[in-house]
């Protein structure tokens, strides 16, 4: 009587296979039969997982077995060839099989899956049972407050965002851009970012994108006409107001070779061929390698900024370049300046978040931190909330809290967030309850920031790279994108491409309408 080859993908079957199996297996492992060497040679047979319950493999009920191969040691077990092979200790051998080059692979293989859903016209809803119609039928039944239906509708929104690659417009139209973005920063109104981009031969160039409205309902984007080049890294920017609001932008910039560190002021008119006589206050301070930067907006430290450092925190009034340092024991790696009042938040590389207030004096006993607590973590970002009793900060291990400034505690935490090493910024929109974040796995995911449930999690168009930083999407995310006619949506950098996710599913490109769109409203006739 022959015997019938068994596979694992049969179910648990009779106890009679399963032995038979079991000692067909040492006859092959069996070191004293070794005519045919091939055998030994050949990868294992996945073996089936045994049924405990009894039930036989052609019963009517559902095998509880689970298609997952028995992991080996040394073994990858492939589920569409259905075997085992062996994976390579080295990277010596052609075509090496290793466990960085299957983990690529999965990855990969999930990030192409959730692009190809991303694409699709109707997208699962972020909460169950969640739909337009029924939250429109409690509105209209009192059941639930004005405040409550509008987040709800902008977290369907966010839900339904598609993506739509953008062409930047520039004088320069015959040389488009092939240099990667490194950091994007928007204005308070949404009408200008800031970009730094890596150049090839070293260095990286710096200028200003202007983003409007155009007349049929798309974005327009335009690269400014002046850009500047540096042979030094761009650690920090932010926004400043030294003449009118956003009028300058702060940079940190790291010293190369026997080029010193500097943080440089620079008017935006600077990058605007439309007023190249009036640029306006240009100035440079000698600070040493910043990790971070801050702007304050309250009068009582009028055209004040700060700079976080390797063990110090310099505060310096940008008119007369007064300065005043404080020490710490840490790394700065995040600032942010309160509205309220003249104090500045720091997030620090040992988990540290302290507060400074600039009406005091700096002291060797720190007794000048208003307020400190521990994160746990190298703190890569900190946001100060509207009402600024509250403060969201993000670290090193993916961990993102809010915390209660006033009693030093976690009130929420922010989950499926993935960071390592990289600095990755927050984004909030507390207009719309939204918290958004970049994690280091190319992924960009949107939170409630009411109840801090994961609303969506966005794939990046790119591949991931062997040093991923390359492909870590820069986002800018605002209900008025292009000012205060602009459109609701985010905007995404990754390498050298820029991508636009509007709210409204109905939106068409530009290029797909074969007409260029205008950057301002169109006259009629």
């Amino acid at each position: 009587m022959g015997m019938k080859r068994f596979s694992w993908r049969d179910g648990g079957g009779g106890g009679r296979q399963g032995r038979h199996r079991h000692h067909r297996w040492r006859k092959v492992r069996s070191p004293s039969r070794s005519p045919d060497r091939s055998r030994y040679d050949r990868s294992p047979e996945p073996c089936p997982s045994t049924s405990t319950d009894g039930s036989e493999a052609g019963s009517s009920a559902p095998p509880k077995a689970t298609n997952t191969a028995p992991e080996l040691p040394g073994f990858y077990f492939d589920p569409e060839k259905n075997r085992y092979f062996r994976l390579l200790p080295g990277h010596n051998n052609c075509n090496p099989l290793t466990n960085e080059m299957l983990r690529a692979k999965e990855q990969e293989r999930k990030r192409s899956a959730m692009l190809l859903e991303d694409e699709q016209p109707r997208k699962k809803a972020p909460r169950t049972g969640q739909n337009t119609s029924l939250l429109l039928h409690n509105r209209h039944l009192g059941l639930l407050p004005p405040s409550s239906y509008c987040r709800l509708i902008h977290e369907l929104k966010v839900s339904g965002m598609r993506r739509h690659k953008l062409e930047v417009q520039s004088s320069e139209s015959s040389s488009p851009n092939t240099d990667n973005f490194r950091l994007i920063k928007a204005d308070s109104t949404c009408e200008r970012v800031f970009t730094v981009n890596d150049v090839s031969h070293g260095g990286c160039k710096y200028g200003i994108m202007n983003l409007s409205g155009c007349s049929k309902g798309s974005l327009s984007v335009e690269m400014c006409d002046n850009l500047y080049f540096t042979n030094r890294k761009v650690n920090s920017i932010c926004w400043a107001s030294v003449s009118h609001p956003d009028s300058h932008v702060l940079l940190c910039l790291v010293s190369i070779s026997q080029t010193p560190g500097c943080v440089s002021l620079l008017p935006a008119s600077l990058f605007s061929n439309s007023n190249p006589d009036q640029p306006g206050m240009l100035c440079s301070f000698k600070i040493s390698t910043a990790w971070s930067c801050a702007w304050c907006l309250n009068p009582q430290a009028d055209k004040t900024f700060s700079t976080g450092l390797s063990r110090h925190v310099i505060v310096t009034n940008a008119v007369t370049g007064r300065r005043q340092m404080y020490s710490i024991n840490s790394d700065v790696l995040a600032q942010q300046f309160a509205l309220r009042a003249p104090v500045l938040f720091n997030g620090c590389r040992s988990g540290e978040i302290f507060s400074i207030d600039l009406r005091q004096r700096s002291r060797r006993d720190h007794s000048w931190k208003a307020c400190r607590f521990h994160q746990g973590s190298g703190v890569t970002s900190v946001r100060l909330l509207r009402d600024e009793n509250y403060l969201l900060a993000a670290d090193m291990q993916g961990q993102i809290k809010l915390w209660d400034v006033r009693m030093t505690r976690t009130v929420k935490q922010y989950e499926g967030h993935h960071n390592e090493y990289a600095y990755l910024p927050l984004h909030v929109n507390e207009d719309e309850g939204l918290l958004l974040a970049v994690g280091q796995d190319c992924y960009t995911r949107l939170w409630s920031l009411n109840d801090g449930h994961l609303l969506r999690t966005i794939p990046s168009p790119h591949p991931a790279g062997k040093e991923g930083f390359d492909s870590i999407p820069n986002v800018v995310f605002s209900s008025q994108l292009g000012g205060c006619r602009g459109l609701p949506g985010l905007l995404m950098a990754v390498r050298h491409d820029l991508y636009y996710y509007p709210y409204n599913s109905d939106y068409q490109d530009p290029a797909a309408a074969g007409k260029e769109p205008s950057a301002g409203p169109v006259s009629g006739r």
